[in-house]
């Protein structure tokens, strides 16, 4: 396989890639999912997350239909990313993608939820012991075998952790003692005194070389007459100066020169040929002294790289899990539901967040009505409507990655496509098409859709919106997909299709600070009322201005001025 038949790759970055890790070695970094070697290879975080979602789950990225909801997962993914205990882990989570299979999203969600009852079982002592092993993990087999090292004497030996439990402790001595005096082949400082000795001489003799001058003078200032004493009186201070036996330095002088400096330069020169090459040779054979040590520990070494690794990944997500009381989505035939929901995007705001119960399709859910396979959600401005479909999304997306889900109980069918889409409120026949293109497809494909659709007149005049609306929720019935479509012009959809009911979310006036008190939980089978004598009377009782009131007032008076009034004098009695 070429480098360039993977999605991402062009000539470019096939010609970097190549020339850094050479291809087999790119391709292998490439099918791992090894977001470390495309980035010390020199492409960009992004771009190398990018080439490994899709060699790696080009099929489950087709399930991220629309612009929206490639947004919301990619969030998501930066979110439980920055709960990686180590780098490494971070870069795997983000190139997670979702699946298309029950099967592959049970197989994940059993190695998750396993690693977060190994991670709820820990006292906070151990979970600090835990993650200070994996401190300097950086994903090489050194700091792998020294991780699983420090992981053993926690104690911990089941769960996500029997994997390291498992590794013979003695193999793991002997590689961390052979992996920790080899650096990329080269023999460390440390590892053999005698080989710290020729390299220590190596260095002293370069250094006389490159002052051969000095050499000559210090020689020649002791009393020295003739040749002999000047060549004995050499030995001896390069002796000195070097710690290189004399018989070796003597060894290395040359037989004949000129004169002093010829003599000195010459047989610096070969001394320090010399000490190199029995520095070379002492290290080739420490090198393949150490070598036979790894291979020995060989089986331990791989275990520790694997099962480090994906512990590392898999208390990730159990860390992940936990700081949102994420719980397991069970999966269904065809439906969606969920009971007391929470949007993770609100939720790590720290601010109060109100559970949501509501479900589609067919569900054991207790509230929501079943066998429904759309809904048409109305209700009040900054209602929540919006975020329900968002929180939809979330569950949805991180069911389908195997993951846990926000929500004290989800039930999840398996979708070939997710359709999320905003309200975007650009008002022309461009956007009007590009939205077509991106919703409509995914609906007439012969696959299992979820469609969330946010104010879809946005984009287009309420007469032709509503009878679009009314084509998409018909059609969303007529696939057997499931739907929630969140609209103000419910009353234009009239007659809904069969399997189709209207829910509505609910203002219920202004708290003292003039903020919408809003329950947000949907009321079914309930058509909920934009409320717009809500934020007339917030821009009335906030404005300083006597001119904005007095524009305001006429709002208010087009409204309904009996509700305006209602409405604030119920916010002055809260007050």
């Amino acid at each position: 396989m070429r480098l360039e038949d993977y999605w991402g790759v062009g000539p470019k970055t096939s010609e970097l890639l190549e020339a850094e890790l050479g291809v087999e070695r790119a391709i292998r970094a490439i099918e791992s999912s090894d977001v470390r070697a495309l980035t010390n290879a020199g492409l960009s975080r992004g771009r190398a997350t990018r080439i490994l979602r899709q060699a790696n789950g080009g099929d489950g990225m087709a399930v991220l239909a629309t612009r929206d909801a490639r947004s919301v997962y990619k969030s998501l993914l930066d979110i439980a990313s920055d709960y990686a205990v180590t780098p490494d882990a971070g870069d795997r989570i983000r190139v997670l993608t979702p699946v298309r299979s029950r099967e592959e999203a049970t197989d994940r969600l059993d190695s998750v939820m396993a690693a977060v009852e190994s991670w709820d079982a820990l006292d906070g002592d151990t979970r600090e012991t835990v993650l200070d092993a994996f401190d300097a993990y950086d994903g090489s087999e050194r700091t792998a075998v020294e991780t699983a090292i420090s992981l053993q004497p926690t104690g911990v030996t089941d769960g996500a952790f029997a994997t390291v439990a498992d590794i013979d402790a003695d193999d793991l001595a002997v590689a961390v003692g052979a992996l920790g005096k080899l650096d990329d082949g080269s023999v460390a400082e440390g590892a053999d005194e005698e080989l710290d000795r020729l390299r220590s001489a190596l260095r002293a003799a370069e250094r006389l070389e490159s002052g051969a001058l000095d050499v000559i003078e210090s020689v020649q200032s002791g009393d020295v007459r003739t040749p002999d004493e000047f060549r004995e009186s050499y030995v001896e201070y390069v002796a000195r100066e070097t710690d290189i036996e004399p018989q070796r330095i003597r060894d290395a002088t040359v037989g004949e020169a000129t004169d002093a400096t010829d003599f000195v330069g010459g047989s610096l020169r070969e001394l320090v040929a010399e000490t190199e090459s029995a520095a070379e040779e002492r290290e080739s054979r420490v090198v393949e002294d150490l070598e036979t040590d790894i291979e020995t520990a060989r089986d331990a070494i791989d275990a520790a790289v694997s099962a480090v690794s994906d512990l590392a990944v898999s208390l990730s997500l159990a860390r992940f899990a936990d700081a949102f009381d994420l719980t397991r989505p069970e999966f269904v035939d065809s439906g969606f539901a969920v009971d007391d929901a929470r949007n993770l995007f609100l939720a790590t705001g720290n601010g109060d967040v109100q559970p949501i119960t509501y479900g589609i399709g067919d569900h054991r859910i207790a509230g929501p009505p079943k066998g429904d396979r759309v809904t048409v959600l109305t209700g009040a401005n900054s209602g929540g409507k919006t975020t329900l479909l968002e929180t939809l999304c979330q569950v949805g997306l991180l069911a389908q990655m195997g993951l846990p889900v926000p929500a004290s109980r989800a039930q999840v069918s398996i979708s070939d496509a997710i359709v999320f889409h905003r309200r975007h409120a650009s008002f022309n026949a461009g956007v009007l098409e590009s939205t077509l293109r991106s919703i409509v497809p995914p609906l007439t494909n012969d696959g299992r859709t979820l469609m969330l659709v946010d104010e879809f007149e946005a984009i287009t005049e309420p007469g032709s919106a509503a009878n679009l609306l009314h084509g998409l929720v018909s059609l969303t019935v007529d696939r057997g997909a499931l739907g929630v479509f969140v609209t103000h012009l419910a009353d234009d959809l009239n007659p809904l299709p069969g399997q189709a009911r209207k829910d509505g979310i609910f203002a219920e006036g202004l708290n003292d600070e003039l903020d919408l008190l809003v329950d947000y939980q949907p009321r079914f089978q309930t058509v909920g009322k934009s409320t717009p004598e809500f934020i007339v009377s917030r821009l009335i009782a906030s404005s300083d201005d006597r001119a904005e009131r007095a524009g305001y007032d006429v709002l208010g008076r087009a409204v309904g001025e009996a509700l305006i009034q209602e409405t604030l004098d119920s916010w002055a009695d809260a007050e």
